[in-house]
């Protein structure tokens, strides 16, 4: 058995890699937080309940003569009181952690960072993800490039069916919603590609909704922005109109330009 423990162990912690278990950005970092207070908090009640739970059993044993019969016992104040004061401490307190957290963690609410935003705009589509980024006049899908230590404010709306987007690595899940638009704010503390997903089914080819976010270096970060514009298709009306048609698994691309306020556009457009 003991030989097997490791093994249980290595099978039981595989998911917790590019995961809200390991995160990579301070909104995911306080998320992963939030999620390990509120369990301490309910295992500092099950614990204790299940070892009560036995020790009842192993004293009223049918063998154990010492244990008092009571068959007529109807009322008591003090097991009352501690029956229910126990879960409401707990609803308390792990209520108490959950509205802080939210709160804190706003989507809409910026990162406190002397550096300036880069701005994200981000549009649903069926089956794929558009990302526009307004300063640098350029765009890309089912690919998103990010720079370390900086961070990204997101406005996300969608060409048509709700969907969720979501990068568990870096945080907060959010919808997007045709002819609104939500915000979200985001940072990735670490260089590397994590894995962002649709989070909302959205028919069939939902399943092949995903794309990839690279947290680069700032340097890598101006070098993509400057090689990427000027080269591919420019991203305006006509292109945009052959791109919302329905598509899946669309391998990754960019466009070199991208039509002024093509996003507000996008998103007052509700169907």
């Amino acid at each position: 058995m003991k030989k097997l423990l490791p093994l249980i162990a290595a099978v039981a912690l595989a998911g917790c890699n590019e995961g809200v278990l390991d995160p990579k950005g301070p909104i995911a970092a306080a998320e992963h937080q939030i999620l390990f207070n509120a369990l301490g908090i309910m295992l500092a009640i099950v614990i204790p309940t299940i070892l009560g739970t036995l020790a009842v059993a192993a004293w009223f044993r049918a063998s154990n003569v010492r244990a008092r019969y009571l068959p007529d016992f109807e009322h008591s104040g003090r097991l009352e009181l501690l029956v229910w004061a126990i879960p409401l401490m707990t609803v308390i307190l792990v209520g108490g952690v959950a509205w802080v957290g939210s709160h804190d963690l706003d989507p809409r609410k910026p990162i406190a960072s002397d550096l300036k935003p880069v701005e994200v705009q981000v549009v649903s589509l069926d089956w794929k993800w558009l990302f526009i980024y307004p300063e640098q006049g350029v765009a890309s899908v089912n690919e998103l490039t990010v720079p370390v230590g900086r961070p990204v404010h997101f406005d996300l709306t969608s060409s048509g069916v709700m969907n969720s987007f979501f990068v568990p690595q870096l945080g907060s899940q959010i919808y997007t919603m045709a002819g609104m638009v939500t915000q979200l704010d985001l940072q990735a503390d670490h260089s590397g590609t994590y894995r962002g997903v649709a989070a909302n089914f959205s028919g069939d080819g939902f399943s092949d909704m995903h794309f990839d976010v690279h947290a680069v270096s700032p340097g890598d970060f101006e070098q993509w922005t400057n090689r990427t514009r000027g080269e591919g298709p420019a991203l305006d009306a006509g292109a945009y109109a052959q791109l919302v048609k329905p598509s899946a698994a669309v391998t990754p691309f960019t466009y070199g330009s991208v039509s002024p306020d093509l996003f507000n556009t996008i998103a007052k457009a509700a169907p």
